[in-house]
């Protein structure tokens, strides 16, 4: 028989193996089981506020003043985690994409958002009001929990083809730390589905669609683009989100009502973007009026395009004027 100091020995051999690994594990890194990273205990309350600078001043190209004026959709924004996308730039746009970005409806994008909840993919859903001019504020409140810590959040931009601005999968939470503020300036984006190169374009589906990309001074490289300023190296943001963590306990704060900024919120001031002047090309020689030997002249004109504006470039002549060419002379009878 095996005696009972060999038992206690191999016992305390399995226990220290146990201890060993159990210590390891723990030394390691904590990871999320969402891929999020986040190991934080418990949720976060925020507060996302939405602000645009889409003005005459910044954007004075094209710049929509009635039927309808500049203005933003309903804000749509969702908590997830690595295993969703509301939208992603490089790729197709979804269905529910193409209806918002084109249309500003949110039904079918918040109908996804809710099949992937029950996939346990997205914790949460958030709208806001829209805002019926091109500077404004909306905002909401955000619980954030740390199994869907990463935020995506889209407003179209009205009128417009199928153009938004919108963040991607943005991640509140680092390590086992939620972030205390966050800001980001945001640009526009082209959903792929339309075609138009205007805010006024009407309905010109792309066929086939093409991927998400982000709209530039340079990009679509093409005069009749609204945002083409080719004087620029960038655009100047069109809009800003500011999430700002609350404290207290989540779940228990004052309500905030759409475009109310809290006092810790300060709209941005952004310089004029100076937008020069366009003209069409030269329209072919007049007839020469006079005789071609004696001083006779002919004309051409070309028309203006594009009016300057916050100090661009001043239209140059419109008429000129030249010696006549035999040719081009008119016999008097």
């Amino acid at each position: 028989m095996m005696s009972s100091e060999h038992l206690t020995c191999g016992w305390l051999q399995q226990l220290l193996v146990v201890l060993l690994k159990l210590c390891l594990a723990l030394a390691g890194p904590l990871r999320s089981p969402d891929g999020t990273g986040c190991t934080a205990k418990g949720p976060a309350s925020y507060i996302l506020v939405f602000t645009g600078h889409w003005s005459p001043q910044a954007f004075p190209k094209q710049y929509p003043l009635f039927r309808p004026p500049a203005q933003w959709s309903k804000l749509i924004a969702v908590s997830h985690t690595r295993h969703f996308r509301l939208w992603e730039e490089g790729a197709l746009a979804s269905a529910g994409l193409q209806i918002f970005a084109e249309l500003g409806l949110t039904v079918e994008l918040m109908k996804a958002a809710k099949e992937a909840r029950k996939r346990r993919t997205v914790g949460a859903m958030y709208r806001t009001a829209g805002i019926p001019d091109g500077i404004g504020h909306s905002s909401t409140e955000l619980l954030m929990q740390p199994r869907s810590s990463l935020l995506s959040l889209m407003v179209k931009m009205i009128p417009s083809p199928d153009w938004f601005v919108g963040v991607d999968g943005i991640n509140l939470c680092e390590g086992s730390q939620w972030k205390q503020e966050v800001n980001i300036d945001l640009q526009p984006y082209d959903a792929g589905t339309d075609s138009g190169f205007t805010f006024s374009s009407p309905n010109f589906p792309s066929s086939p669609p093409e991927n998400i990309s982000m709209i530039t001074s340079q990009m679509p490289n093409h005069p009749a683009n609204s945002f083409y300023y080719p004087r620029l190296k960038e655009l100047p943001p069109i809009a800003s989100i500011r999430i700002t963590r609350q404290n207290g306990s989540p779940g228990h704060q004052s309500p905030m009502s759409n475009h109310i900024l809290p006092n810790s919120i300060h709209p941005q001031r952004f310089s004029v973007t100076p937008l020069d002047c366009e003209v069409s090309l030269w329209s072919s020689w007049g007839w020469c009026l006079g005789p071609c030997s004696r001083g006779g002249v002919r004309h051409r004109t070309r028309y203006i395009l594009l009016r300057p504006a916050n100090a661009g470039t001043p239209c140059p002549e419109l008429e000129e004027q030249a010696e006549c060419v035999p040719h081009s002379c008119m016999k008097l009878q």
